[in-house]
């Protein structure tokens, strides 16, 4: 069975040509033109992935991505947009957007982004569900945290790693898988970008972060995570 996409583009041209390029990539792609049709049809369920546009007439796509995660639809997010600026970026990974790419994009990097958020996984239309670590509340849905029901600030990429960590409990995960599934790289640079994001995450949700019993190193390969000690 195909994997069935959800395109959101109000430009016909460009809805045309990338509904012609991911069918020919083995793709069942469906498109909308507007964020009302588009939120009508995402919220079916029946997509494993969601391309949607920000600037849509009707819903803009940052409100069909935000309404669409407070009615349980976990479909990954795929945001293009034409907008340059980082608090933009930041508002749609805030919102439950798991990627997003700025126009104009060359083919080939559309395509390794989808393969990319396809491979993370997750069913279509599940609700997202809340864990539970020590007194720490982990929310999907809502993509909020809270320690004792006091909300943790998190940013977009911190908690974009704490959910694949919840997602791929008790694995141990390297360095360059996290660099690759969390942040989209297609290289591994030596960067500390994955230690200092665990570093962080330990300071807020770990009650001895010096003495971590959820996030741990696993020397010389990288990093596990474990829900419960």
């Amino acid at each position: 069975m195909k994997t069935k996409i959800l395109l959101v583009e109000d430009e016909a041209g460009l809805r045309l040509t990338l509904s012609d390029r991911l069918t020919s990539e083995g793709y069942e792609v469906d498109t909308a033109a507007d964020g009302d049709e588009g939120f009508l049809k995402a919220a079916s369920g029946e997509y494993k992935l969601i391309l949607l546009d920000v600037m849509l007439p009707g819903k803009s796509g940052f409100d069909v991505c935000r309404e669409l995660r407070a009615a349980g639809v976990s479909s990954a997010v795929l945001m293009l947009t034409a907008r340059g600026q980082t608090a933009d970026k930041v508002l749609g990974l805030k919102i439950g957007a798991d990627d997003y790419l700025t126009k104009p994009f060359e083919m080939i990097e559309l395509s390794a982004r989808v393969e990319a958020l396809l491979r993370r996984g997750g069913s279509p239309g599940a609700v997202a569900s809340a864990h539970e670590i020590g007194p720490v509340r982990v929310d999907f849905k809502s993509t909020e945290v809270t320690r004792d029901g006091e909300p943790i600030a998190l940013s977009a990429k911190e908690f974009q790693l704490l959910r694949y960590f919840l997602e791929h409990p008790s694995e141990t995960l390297s360095r360059e898988v996290l660099l690759h599934e969390v942040w989209g790289y297609e290289s591994t640079p030596s960067t500390r970008t994955v230690d200092v994001h665990v570093a962080w995450l330990r300071q807020k949700l770990e009650e001895e972060p010096k003495h971590p019993r959820h996030i741990l190193t696993v020397h010389g390969l990288g990093y596990k995570f474990i829900k419960d000690t």
